[in-house]
């Protein structure tokens, strides 16, 4: 159990000892919120200022943005509810609005409804590694069996991605990581006035909320985390990312096998054979002749593998895939074509994707010799050949990350570039103890790995799990493997259900114990399950878009 605040170095390496002072969180001001938010007048809007560096509390401050709705029924008000969806790069800034959703209506009468930008996320410290134009460029091409020419051209493309970050980012990059993340959630309780944190955390957000619980189990008051990422520091993140591609090929599987069911519908083929082969058809024609000049192979494949993420994406996609097949490309085009939000839309997109490789890249090892990568995802494509290169081709970067003490040096130049400055001085000094630091510990220790996330039993209040049987994003491993780790906590499974991000959806029975434990802080016993949700029907179209895709 880790009962002092750990510093969080360059890179995520943790040490309790010896750990600064823990910086004051100042009360948030909130007001209206500015315009680019997008957010109605009914959500008011502040500001959060964070270290960048926790080991250095006095030092460089960033600045997140939060949003939040008050509770709705003053007398019967329990606190605030921060709410994260996912990513890494993902905002919950829109989240008060869910209060007005009727299966929240019950939490929003009770907590203030408060989401946030983490750092590195939209106007939070934004980062960004690539020119956005070029990010969002298409059409792009995507390969279940990629050549060796196709490898190489992904291998530098990678490369320019990861020299992008770094030069972009500079001496700040090594500091967005989920320690960080953690800190900056105690930060936000603190400055919210709360006294212990309610929680809930989709996706990677119940990663960092393990960690936040691992870091700060006295502080915590109740935790929701749902689709649960396997916390293990031998999957964080590289293997992690691997056993989610045999999971999407699952997941793959039971969509193929929907639509063959209701061929007399789709007319894609009776087996899952058949479909795929309607599949194929459909990426090989496009790689040949993009629709409309900007939906290619790659732009199929990313609108098709939401289909693992939420069964309500299943009709739509079918009837996309048929109708560009049979004559008549609109659904594709309509489904497929890059969104047409302009610059502001590709710069979301960009920054949502840096954020996701920083963080990534940033909390542990990774291989760093292309055999390894080549190797295993070539092993592992034998079998689930659906998403696995391209989820390599995403997570690459990694491969040549800058290491913490390059950063370091970088962050060394930069101060010593800025020493003709009147107020330089002690920052040099600073930098400069900071770069040895950091030298001598790659010295003594090398890279260090993520957070042992884990609490000793009684240190934490009862949190609540929420997993669905078949998810892709997240396997179930994950959780089985969190509730290990977190005694005391209550798992609640979907059976036989693959929708990433349980709660609050359209399963009654995950609802009821959700919100009897936020409400009343009722625990389930250890280990219950209820049913799946209805399978779609044919001709159904997604009433609500889901809302933790992660690192897709």
């Amino acid at each position: 159990m880790v009962t002092a605040l750990a510093t969080a170095p360059a890179g995520g390496a943790t040490g309790a000892a010896a750990a600064p002072p823990a910086p004051v969180a100042h009360r948030i001001e909130f007001g209206r919120c500015a315009a680019v938010e997008h957010l109605p007048s009914s959500v008011e809007c502040g500001r959060l200022a964070v270290p960048l560096d926790y080991a250095r509390p006095d030092g460089k401050k960033i600045h997140l943005t939060v949003s939040r709705i008050r509770a709705t029924a003053r007398g019967e008000r329990q606190g605030s509810l921060v709410f994260n969806p996912g990513g890494p790069g993902a905002s919950s800034m829109e989240f008060p609005l869910y209060g007005a959703l009727p299966k929240w209506s019950k939490l929003a009468r009770a907590y203030d409804f408060v989401g946030y930008a983490p750092r590195g996320v939209g106007r939070s410290a934004p980062l960004s590694c690539q020119d956005p134009e070029e990010f969002a460029k298409a059409p792009t091409d995507s390969r279940m069996h990629p050549d060796a020419a196709f490898k190489r051209q992904k291998r530098a493309e990678a490369k320019e991605y990861a020299r992008g970050c770094a030069r972009r980012a500079g001496a700040d990059l090594p500091y967005y990581n989920s320690i960080n993340n953690a800190r900056d959630l105690d930060m936000l309780r603190a400055a919210l006035g709360e006294k212990k944190l309610t929680f809930m955390g989709a996706s990677y957000g119940t990663y960092f909320g393990a960690v936040y619980a691992t870091l700060f189990p006295g502080h915590v008051r109740r935790m929701i985390f749902d689709s649960v990422v396997n916390p293990s520091p031998r999957k964080i993140w590289y293997r992690n990312n691997l056993d989610q591609d045999i999971a999407f090929e699952r997941r793959w599987g039971d969509w193929l096998s929907w639509v063959a069911r209701h061929d007399k519908h789709y007319h894609l083929g009776t087996t899952k054979t058949a479909v795929q082969h309607s599949y194929d058809k459909a990426a090989y024609k496009l790689r040949r002749k993009p629709l409309n000049g900007k939906i290619g192979a790659g732009q199929l494949q990313s609108a098709f593998l939401k289909t693992g993420y939420n069964d309500a994406f299943w009709p739509m996609r079918a009837e996309a895939l048929s109708g560009y097949l049979h004559g008549d490309p609109k659904p594709l085009i309509a489904q497929a074509l890059p969104r047409a939000a302009g610059a502001a839309g590709a710069a979301a997109d960009e920054n949502s994707n840096a954020v996701y490789t920083a963080v990534e890249c940033n909390d542990a090892p990774w291989p760093r010799d292309w055999g390894t990568w080549d190797r295993d995802n070539t092993e592992i494509a034998r079998i689930a050949p659906f998403e696995t290169w391209d989820n390599a081709w995403m997570n690459l970067p990694c491969a040549y990350w800058p290491d913490r003490s390059a950063s370091a040096a970088a962050e060394l130049d930069a101060a010593v570039r800025r020493a003709d400055h009147p107020a330089a001085g002690q920052d040099l000094v600073d930098v400069a103890g900071h770069a040895a630091r950091t030298q001598v510990d790659d010295a003594l220790h090398g890279r260090r790995g993520p957070l042992d996330v884990h609490t000793e039993p009684g240190a934490l209040p009862p949190v609540l799990l929420l997993a669905a049987e078949r998810d892709a994003a997240t396997p179930y491993r994950g959780a089985l493997e969190l509730q290990r780790r977190l005694p005391g906590s209550s798992l609640v499974t979907e059976n036989g259900a693959g929708t990433h991000g349980v709660a609050f959806n359209d399963n009654a029975c995950v609802n009821k114990y959700a919100e009897a434990y936020l409400l009343h802080g009722k625990i389930p016993a250890h280990k219950v399950y209820c049913g799946p949700r209805a399978e779609p029907v044919p001709g159904q179209q997604a009433t609500r878009a889901q809302h933790a895709l992660p690192g897709k």
